[in-house]
């Protein structure tokens, strides 16, 4: 082999090496092809990710305002269920009742010859229900006849009061009562003690007598 036909292998075998090396070479993009893609989706990425951001942080306002909403309506509902039946039976109510029961049963037991009509309209204004019709029927019929053909005086007084039972608008009070009655057949005072169990309904406002049983 002369030296020339050398020299002209030797370029052929140069030139199938760089044919190789360019082989081994990846086309032009081919490492930059992720890249763009990845440039390209990084703004929907982070657009995604502040849009679930602001959401967490709506619904967690519209979570924290709903809770402050019910915890208000709940303080609300507690104080119109419980707090305010439980202040309306306190002991100011408890006085209340206990007056009411005691004026009552004063006017029901006490009477006069002179003033049986009076004292009759003054009882039954403490009165209502059943028990206000039976009493103002038998005051007519009976009592207010027997008051005066035997000339009887009846006054009355609460030893003491105590309530059996209270709700905002019935009780049930236990009183010990004196009862002093005189009469055309009997002048001497006779005195007698008993206990009553009066029952009070509350009606526009006023405690009332609704029921009146003597122990």
């Amino acid at each position: 082999m002369t030296i020339r036909q050398r020299r002209r292998v030797d370029d052929a075998n140069d030139v199938a090496v760089d044919e190789d090396h360019d082989a081994a070479k990846p086309a032009s993009g081919e490492h930059s092809a992720p890249g763009r893609v990845i440039s390209r989706i990084r703004p929907a990425i982070e657009f995604s990710r502040r849009w679930v951001l602001r959401s967490l942080a709506h619904w967690h306002a519209i979570v924290l305002t709903t809770a402050v909403v019910a915890t208000v309506g709940l303080a609300v509902a507690l104080f119109f269920f419980q707090y305010r039946p439980n202040q309306q039976t306190d002991g100011a109510a408890a006085q209340h009742v206990i007056k009411a029961a005691s004026d009552g049963t004063v006017a029901v037991l006490s009477s006069s010859p002179e003033t049986i009509d009076n004292d009759l309209k003054v009882a039954n204004s403490h009165l209502t229900g059943n028990f206000l019709r039976y009493f103002n029927d038998f005051g007519r019929q009976f009592l207010a006849p027997a008051v005066r053909q035997h000339r009887v005086k009846a006054s009355a007084s609460v030893l003491r009061a105590a309530v059996v039972d209270l709700h905002p608008d019935s009780a049930v009070v236990l009183l010990f009562i004196h009862q002093t009655t005189t009469s055309s057949d009997k002048p001497e005072p006779v005195l007698t003690t008993n206990s009553v169990r009066v029952t009070l309904k509350k009606v526009n406002g006023d405690w009332l007598i609704s029921k009146f049983e003597p122990e």
